[in-house]
């Protein structure tokens, strides 16, 4: 096949990428606005790969998308392309409605337009597959979990945008006929992850000798998924999916944020011994990289716990995670200790 990939130079869509042109036959197009949040590096050995095409572009340019198209045929579309961060949601909402909402339309619109255009086999296998988030459901009470059945109740910029545009696709599906397949995840995480998100911040300060700033008491609850299990998750949706269904993915692996930094810091003082507890000045009570550990006001309408209910993909579709978060995250911490002391990646942020 030929599969386009928005956002590819993401977290996400570049581990998406890696899997397909290393374990399929597939060709690869990859159209990525280049944000801040890029990640270009993580896929730079693939600049001479014959199956691999870059488009820079924005996804809100109907023109480029339908050129692009156009151009390279492809007999899937996976769109990941968005802005993701709730923080920066909340302080500055208007990027995450032009391309998470607007970007989506414009992007239905284009293959709307290219998929009538197809014939025969090319027009039978197409697919859209478009990529979203367990925030969309909203916050969750102690027990239970999101099925694909849940409620939509988004409580940021952030989700409502994400939300916003799971129900233009699924209304490109049942108006226009454009053959649709979805998927929510669970908070993924894994190598080349940018720093403002919470497991690599954590470590880039940490190692930094910086605060680690937690939100409230870091009692907030989250389903962790190692990102080349997501991955795997959706290329198998792309593929085998049945149209017009939403599949959840999560990690089955429920953890307060204070616990995960908790073991990150505990990880940290395996690989890297250095006390930076003296970098801070004064008398800790707690020693070590737990000490840097800094409770910050909580943000605005901060969801208390997510949990995803898998079933539904493993069930249909064969799918099931191969790592724990304990192996997934002793991987993720050894992989940026390795790039900072090499000082591929950054010296951490600022609470």
């Amino acid at each position: 096949m030929v599969v386009l990939i928005t956002g590819g130079a993401g977290f996400i869509g570049s581990a998406l990428i890696r899997l397909i042109v290393e374990e399929t036959r597939d060709d690869v197009v990859n159209v990525d606005k280049l944000t801040y949040a890029s990640s270009p590096k993580s896929l730079i050995h693939l600049e001479n790969e014959e199956r691999y095409h870059f488009v820079e572009g924005d996804i809100c340019n109907s023109k480029l998308m339908l050129d692009t198209l156009n151009k390279y045929r492809p007999d899937a579309i996976m769109h990941l392309a968005a802005e993701s961060h709730v923080d920066r949601s909340i302080s500055g909402s208007a990027e995450f409605i032009q391309t998470n909402i607007v970007g989506t339309f414009t992007l239905l619109e284009a293959c709307r337009d290219y998929y009538s255009q197809l014939e025969g086999d090319k027009k039978r296998h197409f697919r859209f597959h478009h990529i979203s988030t367990d925030e969309v459901y909203g916050d969750l009470p102690l027990a239970g979990q999101f099925s694909e059945t849940s409620p939509y109740a988004p409580s940021s910029p952030y989700s409502a945008s994400k939300a916003a545009a799971d129900h233009l696709v699924r209304a490109w599906h049942r108006t226009y006929g454009l053959p649709v397949v979805l998927s929510n995840c669970s908070n993924n995480y894994g190598p080349y992850q940018h720093s403002e998100k919470l497991i690599p911040l954590t470590i880039t300060n940490a190692l930094a000798g910086k605060p680690i700033p937690i939100y409230g008491l870091g009692t907030q609850v989250r389903d962790w998924l190692y990102v080349e299990d997501h991955v795997r998750a959706l290329y198998l949706v792309m593929t085998a999916g049945n149209l017009g269904e939403t599949y959840n993915v999560g990690g089955n692996s429920e953890k307060e944020n204070i616990d995960v930094v908790k073991v990150i810091c505990d990880i940290l003082e395996e690989l890297v011994p250095e006390n930076p507890s003296s970098k801070l000045g004064g008398n800790n009570q707690v020693n070590g990289f737990a000490s840097l550990i800094s409770f910050v006001a909580d943000r605005p309408g901060h969801d208390l716990r997510y949990a995803i209910d898998a079933s539904k993909i493993e069930k249909q579709l064969g799918w099931a995670a191969k790592e724990t978060f304990e192996s997934g995250i002793r991987k993720t911490v050894e992989w940026y200790v390795v790039e900072y002391k090499a000082g591929r990646i950054g010296r951490g942020l600022s609470s």
